[in-house]
């Protein structure tokens, strides 16, 4: 008997991600899509490499049934995320991909992302997805909050260090590069072929990018004191994958056993042998993340490097590999394929 999925806001690259994942997954099956602007569509009419499978055409929320549906994947944009969520059952197990419910001060929300939240009891309810370190939370919730890509990348660089204390914390610098579809699919001047393509830009500089706020929320939490680290992502003209550089105080042995000894039994985190460096080629497609450390030519200074698809490990596979433990299932059943490369 397989767990019986939907998938609102389906007609976006993550949507189409889960729809890739789970035609392999021996557990689940989709049974309802939900897209209000693409309904009465079919998924080969949005998506053409999904045409050889057989889904049900896209439908309005208002139209659509979830009676007998064990689990919905909400894959909208923020703001229109948390008034969709509450307008579904209450017992429906729910993954939000969007940011609406990642932060759990409300008004660190509006904070970042200059609107109000109007779900503030489901806020309450939310489990954070990240989910190494929310594994046994995850397993009981009825609400999970996918991570933002960026922000996973970097805290699986980061929280062992933050929690073991073997870094300065003052003194943190964490540098980005980022495929253009983690800027979605809706048409956008910047993300124009002749505008994104052949060059290399930073964009939301000076501690303005939206997930600086679950950095802060997680990393002084682990700190037990704030904790503000310096970030910069650049958009780099690729489809897929995001590629991180940290540059910590901190001795580069101590650092790597540290992040080894932490990910050395976990299914989907990879620490490459000290020295070696992961690239997001090594990853496409997949639900891995490479860690990689080196020591800095300056003795006390270290440099981390990681990748991970943002798709995959950074949205969708980290939304199935959550949905497998609401589901009670095995934590990495169909996401174990072998990243794609060339």
């Amino acid at each position: 008997m397989k767990h019986k999925l939907a998938i609102i806001g389906a007609s976006g690259y993550t949507g189409a991600e889960l729809i890739r994942l789970i035609e392999t997954h021996p557990k689940m099956e989709v049974t309802a899509l939900v897209g209000n602007t693409k309904a009465g569509s079919s998924m080969s009419d949005i998506f053409s490499h999904l045409s050889h499978m057989k889904l049900p055409k896209l439908t309005k929320l208002e139209e659509t049934d979830f009676e007998g549906i064990d689990l919905c994947f909400c894959a909208l944009p923020h703001k229109t995320s948390q008034q969709v969520i509450g307008q579904l059952p209450e017992s429906l197990k729910v993954i939000d991909l969007s940011a609406d419910f990642r932060l759990r001060d409300v008004n660190d929300y509006e904070k970042w992302y200059k609107e109000k939240h109007v779900e503030t009891e489901l806020q309450k309810k939310a489990i954070y997805g990240l989910t190494e370190f929310y594994r046994e939370r995850i397993k009981g919730a009825n609400l999970v909050a996918g991570t933002g890509c960026n922000a996973a990348l970097g805290q699986y660089m980061l929280r062992p260090l933050i929690s073991s204390n073997v870094i300065d914390l003052e003194n943190i610098i964490l540098d980005m590069k980022c495929a253009v579809s983690g800027a979605g699919r809706a048409m956008r001047e910047d993300l124009l072929h002749s505008e994104a393509s052949e060059g290399i830009r930073a964009y939301a500089v000076g501690g303005i990018h939206r997930h600086l706020g679950e950095f802060d929320q997680e990393f002084s939490l682990l700190a037990g004191q704030p904790v503000q680290i310096q970030f910069t992502p650049h958009l780099i003209p690729a489809n897929r994958g995001v590629l991180a550089t940290a540059y910590v105080t901190g001795k580069s042995e101590e650092i790597y056993d540290t992040l080894y000894q932490r990910y050395v039994d976990e299914p989907f985190l990879h620490v490459l042998p000290h020295g070696k460096m992961p690239a997001t080629q090594d990853v496409r497609g997949s639900n891995y993340c490479y860690l990689g450390v080196v020591q800095d030519r300056k003795q006390d200074k270290t440099i981390i490097i990681g990748a991970l698809d943002n798709l995959t490990k950074g949205s969708s596979g980290q939304a199935i590999q959550n949905a497998n433990l609401m589901l009670n299932e095995r934590e990495t059943l169909g996401l174990e394929m072998v990243p794609c490369f060339p």
